[in-house]
């Protein structure tokens, strides 16, 4: 796919050329996508296709992309810092649950919120972080829970809600579903809808290609840190690179 010169009309973000190496290994090699309001865009590659050092390059964490443009509602924002981004509406989660296990759940969420231009008094950062935890589903009667002693899909919740907190316009996602049951997923597709819903575009990376077929809008896949197919989420999981890519052979 060429890079793009210009976002689309109405794209909320636009990812152009996007590349990183380490060393000889080109981990995401020339990637370029656009996103339109309250879309959800799935992801789907096999390990080590780049997806989530995508993820990081766009946002800047741990580390910055080598070459690219990433247009955020009309503005070139890939050097902005990372705190920068999520207060202007870009916010993500992580493969892991990165939570501060000794905080509370609702704490956690106090954290995250205290890093953007959300912050206020104590009070205000409170009932923001109890409104982000209720959005995503978590108990209220563990919300004063360490985070250590929660099981891991409520940890998740509790990460979600802290990128909820920051009210993004762009939602990113990383694998979500992973180490989850399958009730728990259920619980997880009704969530993502119910924030598409909300008004959320969200860039969705997961393994669980039920999960990310089933709330796409659209699909993109990567192998070996290019992007080999993007389209319609039925179609691109019978394109004959995609089955090759997940497979090994050929179809």
């Amino acid at each position: 796919m060429p890079p793009i010169s210009s976002p689309p009309l109405g794209a909320i973000l636009a990812v152009s050329g996007v590349t990183k190496s380490f060393g000889a290994l080109r981990a995401v090699d020339n990637v370029s996508f656009a996103m339109a309001p309250g879309e959800i865009l799935g992801i789907a590659g096999p390990n080590g296709s780049g997806k989530s050092t995508l993820f990081n390059a766009i946002t800047r964490i741990p580390f910055d992309m080598d070459a690219g443009i990433v247009v955020f509602e009309g503005r070139q924002v890939q050097n902005l810092p990372a705190h920068r981004l999520a207060a202007l509406g870009l916010a993500r989660t992580f493969q892991r649950e990165t939570v501060f296990p000794s905080l509370s759940a609702v704490d956690n969420v106090i954290v995250a919120i205290e890093q953007t231009k959300r912050g206020g008094s104590l009070r205000r950062n409170v009932l923001l972080a109890e409104q982000a935890l209720d959005i995503v589903g978590f108990p209220a009667t563990l919300h004063n829970w360490r985070a250590a002693a929660l099981p891991v899909f409520l940890r998740k919740l509790v990460m979600i809600a802290g990128a909820i907190a920051l009210d993004p316009k762009v939602l990113l996602l990383d694998e979500p579903a992973s180490s989850l049951t399958p009730d728990e997923i259920d619980r997880l597709r009704a969530l993502i809808r119910q924030l598409r819903e909300m008004g959320l575009a969200i860039l969705l990376i997961e393994h669980v290609l039920e999960l990310l077929t089933g709330v796409s809008d659209r699909l993109m896949v990567l192998d070996q840190g290019r992007v080999i197919a993007l389209g319609e989420p039925a179609q691109v999981v019978r394109d004959p690179q995609v089955v090759e890519a997940y497979l090994g052979v050929a179809p």
